[in-house]
């Protein structure tokens, strides 16, 4: 009878950009690798991480998030790493050029929703193709939000 060993680090982590679904319209959504030091992963695994404001671009023909903050490991050594450097985001070259040609057609943007782990314990980002609201926009999803926390509380 062995007892689990309590960790820090936890598999389930969902860090979620929760401004993204208010300021855009989302076309097509993609999951995505993300290039992390090994402080950084551990950190991600503690949760300390944030991607509000945080936005994608293009280049070399590569895609990169900037400004994502990612906590400094508090266990780590003297060398840790910046917490808010550029990432480069892993995705096939169809998918790249995809969402290139996309983004210069139609003035669409790249927008971070949410960080995760998946089974294999790998960090994935997933990312969306999407297009700015305009405000009477923003006015019609406040009012649905409303509407539904209405109807939920009529039902309890």
């Amino acid at each position: 009878m062995s007892k689990e060993k309590k960790s820090r680090f936890s598999n389930d982590i969902q860090i979620k950009n929760r401004k993204a679904s208010y300021e855009f319209e989302f076309v097509e959504k993609v999951e995505a690798g993300i290039m992390l030091l090994g402080t950084e992963i551990k950190s991600l695994r503690e949760g300390k991480a944030s991607i509000q404001e945080a936005y994608c671009y293009f280049k070399k023909g590569e895609l990169f998030i900037k400004s994502m903050t990612i906590s400094p490991y508090t266990q780590a050594s003297f060398e840790s790493h910046e917490m808010t450097r550029d990432r480069k985001l892993l995705l096939k070259k169809r998918e790249l050029e995809k969402f290139k040609s996309k983004m210069e057609e139609k003035g669409l943007t790249i927008v971070p929703l949410r960080i995760y782990i998946n089974k294999r314990g790998l960090a994935k980002l997933e990312i969306a193709l999407a297009k700015g609201k305009k405000i009477y926009d923003k006015r019609d999803s406040i009012k649905k939000k409303d509407q539904k926390r209405e109807l939920d509380r009529m039902k309890i």
